[in-house]
């Protein structure tokens, strides 16, 4: 017990080593520096907010539409942005793997982890002005919420340990993800709920597990005013698999890899 304790505390020192490597690449020490992982997702999040609420009713099926945008577009930003950092990230970290202690496994965890810290504090900024600019209310079922969020932090990391493993493998994924990052948006859930959707065609939308998260996001923003559906047995297994098979592809992933 006491070998695996500090192994973990080992393995977490050079998590927190290179997430500061990380910070200082991406955003260096002049101006506001590391705040930017924090901002950048903020000027996403409060940008779409502002815009939907300027164009659109100020309420879609009887929810206010500003609650609508951000309980989705927050767990959406989280989402992306992990896979779109999942992509050849070990290309420009490879020689980090010279260093015993690092393996591919700590480089992707690095990333996504700054990812969804970053697009929770966002979140978590734009949600508080929100309420207190009165654009929308507590929630409702603040466990509800919370727990949706984690479902989506998970489905996250096991995207962002599928991608970073496949297109290493795979010049032609690399090249197309930007394409088929969009084209996920329809299915993402960010601008919907499924209670609006058809029956007939409601189950391919809960068939993602973003999907499921966000309507437990939104389940627990506004409780019985809403129609929420989603499966938490359901979310619990995909994400659970889509994780194990994440990381049997990273274990194995090192000798496609060109430390420069």
């Amino acid at each position: 017990m006491s070998d695996f304790s500090s192994h973990f505390k080992a393995q977490a020192r050079v998590i927190w080593a290179l997430t500061m490597r990380e910070l200082l690449t991406r955003f260096g020490r002049e101006n506001i520096g590391f705040l930017w992982f924090i901002g950048e997702p903020i000027l996403f999040c409060a940008g779409v907010a502002i815009v939907w609420t300027a164009i659109r009713p100020t309420h879609e099926h009887g929810l206010p539409t500003t609650a609508i945008v951000i309980t989705g577009y927050v767990p959406l930003t989280m989402w992306r942005h992990c896979m779109m950092r999942s992509v050849l990230a070990f290309e420009a970290n490879g020689s980090l793997l010279y260093h015993k202690m690092v393996t591919p496994l700590d480089i992707i965890l690095t990333r996504t982890l700054l990812e969804i810290f970053g697009s929770l504090g966002a979140g978590f900024l734009v949600y508080v002005g929100a309420i207190l600019l009165g654009f929308m209310d507590p929630p409702q079922k603040i466990d509800m919420l919370y727990l949706g969020v984690i479902f989506q932090a998970f489905f996250s990391v096991g995207t962002a340990l599928n991608l970073a493993a496949l297109t290493q493998k795979s010049e032609l994924l690399e090249k197309a993800m930007s394409i088929l990052s969009y084209l996920s948006l329809p299915l993402s859930g960010a601008f919907v709920m499924t209670d609006w959707i058809s029956p007939k065609y409601r189950w391919i939308l809960l068939s993602s597990p973003s999907v499921e998260s966000i309507e437990m996001i939104r389940d627990g923003q506004f409780g019985y005013h809403s129609h929420s559906h989603y499966n938490i047995l359901y979310t619990v297994c995909v994400n659970f698999i889509l994780t194990i098979i994440g990381l049997s592809q990273i274990l194995k992933i090192r000798r496609y890899i060109s430390a420069n």
